[in-house]
């Protein structure tokens, strides 16, 4: 099914409706802080700094508009996984520097609820916890080994649990679900509203936002744009997918492209079949794997990997979805919910997260430049830029806590391969995971397929 064109980037947007614009920069000005990108990272930084000290004179540079990013695109997740592999953060630490991380994911969660709460931030917020749900023998392996595995390290009793088929089937009917996965500690949220309110808080406590001013430069002491230079004592890069397009920075963080459709609302029939009445976040765990939520008003969002990388970093900022991606999504839709069959699409759309080569997001902060920066969440970003945002915090005003003291803090990775190797390698690992789910789903057998195994070994996964 086509689904309906729009003039805005989402259908988070959609819903909202547009917002004011506001002004760009108009000549050369002065900051205590400047910070580039006006997405969640940037704005929840901006938010914990001028909580601590409302006199900073902060100045937040946005090429587009606050949340045109993966901000405003996102699935609604707001989750306290840990984004990337736990045995390199491990390698800083131990164990005990994985569960301080981990604790802090989970705590965040509670953190963004909070301030939603305290700031009066509308965001259809459920806190439901997340469900994992494994659809094939080989499905079902993963998903204990991920939860009695790896995965577990920093994990408390009752922070994840196997769900069998009976007990799945209780909280949502997902057509031949074998086994199922569940965390507390996940909530659902409207990402638009999220990022309209919080942006909208900031410059109520005091900070400056200006839209349509891209950074051209970014140098120790000074961010320059086409209207003029902010020169600050320290510069905050928070740019996430968008990185790539800062000089210097191309090989930094990968763009990986991610693509969502939404449904029209389902009728309280099919609703009553399908079960999900605690709103939980949901997933499948392909190797593909896909992204669900229900949301406030009875629709569908769905999302996964469509054309996850185009040559050169190059993307559609609009995000414009090809129908090869829609129709992708819709079959997933359709396997795990048949009875959406007869549901029209009403929207897709798509955006760009920031994917580091080992896949550990970073957070970090230079004394002797004032250069500050964090990102590279990989899809975990509506948590992570909370927890990120709070940390920067910290770092820039010299203290030292649990959040400094997190194994990600400092954390550089290896720059990506250049062109084409990195195009070459990018699409040679996601044709070998669909071409993983596809045999997984014919052979029945209760093993990751080997191109998976090899794909992941090769990627860092």
């Amino acid at each position: 099914m086509k689904a309906a064109p729009s003039t805005t980037i989402s259908h988070w947007w959609d819903d909202l409706g547009p917002a004011p614009r506001r002004h760009r920069l108009d000549g050369d000005t002065s900051a205590d802080i400047c910070i580039v990108g006006a997405g969640l990272t940037g704005l929840w930084t901006a938010y914990y700094l001028l909580r601590d000290d409302p006199a900073l004179r902060v100045v937040i540079l946005e090429a587009e508009h606050a949340g045109f990013g993966a901000s405003g695109r996102n699935g609604g997740w707001l989750t306290g996984a840990v984004a990337g592999p736990r045995r390199r953060y491990a390698r800083r630490g131990g164990r005990h520097a994985v569960l301080d991380l981990q604790r802090a994911m989970h705590d965040g969660v509670d953190e963004v609820l909070a301030v939603l709460a305290d700031e009066g931030i509308a965001a259809d917020a459920v806190k439901a916890g997340t469900l994992r749900v494994a659809t094939t023998p080989a499905q079902a392996a993963r998903l204990r080994a991920h939860v009695e595995g790896e995965y577990s390290w920093g994990l408390r009793p009752g922070d994840l649990r196997l769900l069998g088929r009976d007990e799945l089937e209780e909280r949502v009917r997902v057509h031949g679900a074998r086994l199922g996965a569940f965390s507390p500690h996940g909530a659902r949220v409207h990402p638009a509203k999220l990022v309209r309110g919080l942006a909208q808080t900031v410059e109520r406590r005091g900070a400056t936002l200006f839209e349509g001013t891209p950074a051209t430069a970014i140098t120790p002491g000074e961010v320059r744009t086409p209207y003029g230079a902010v020169r600050a004592r320290v510069v905050v890069r928070a740019t996430e997918g968008f990185t790539g397009r800062l000089p210097g920075l191309r090989r930094r963080w990968l763009p990986m492209n991610s693509s969502m459709l939404v449904t029209e609302p389902l009728g309280p029939g099919l609703w009553q079949h399908i079960g999900w009445h605690g709103q939980e976040t949901l997933s499948d765990f392909a190797h593909a794997y896909a992204y669900l939520q229900r949301t406030a008003d009875g629709r569908i969002a769905i999302g996964g990997r469509g054309v996850p990388y185009a040559y050169a970093g190059r993307f559609a900022a609009d995000g414009i979805t090809p129908a090869s991606t829609v129709r992708a999504l819709t079959d997933v839709l359709h396997r795990l919910f048949p009875g959406t069959v007869t549901v029209p699409v009403a929207r897709s759309w798509s955006g760009v997260l920031a994917v580091p080569r080992d896949w550990c997001p970073g957070v970090g902060y230079d004394h002797g430049t004032g250069l500050a920066w964090a990102g590279g969440f990989v899809g975990q970003g509506l948590t992570a830029a909370n927890v990120a945002g709070r940390t920067l915090t910290d770092l820039i005003c010299g203290r030292r806590t649990r959040l400094t003291d997190l194994p990600w803090v400092g954390w550089h990775s290896p720059t990506w391969e250049p062109e084409p190797l990195r195009w070459l390698g990018v699409q040679g690992m996601y044709a070998a995971y669909r071409h993983a789910d596809r045999q997984e789903n014919r052979s029945g057998r209760d093993r990751s397929a080997f191109t998976a195994r090899l794909a992941d070994r090769i990627s860092g996964r």
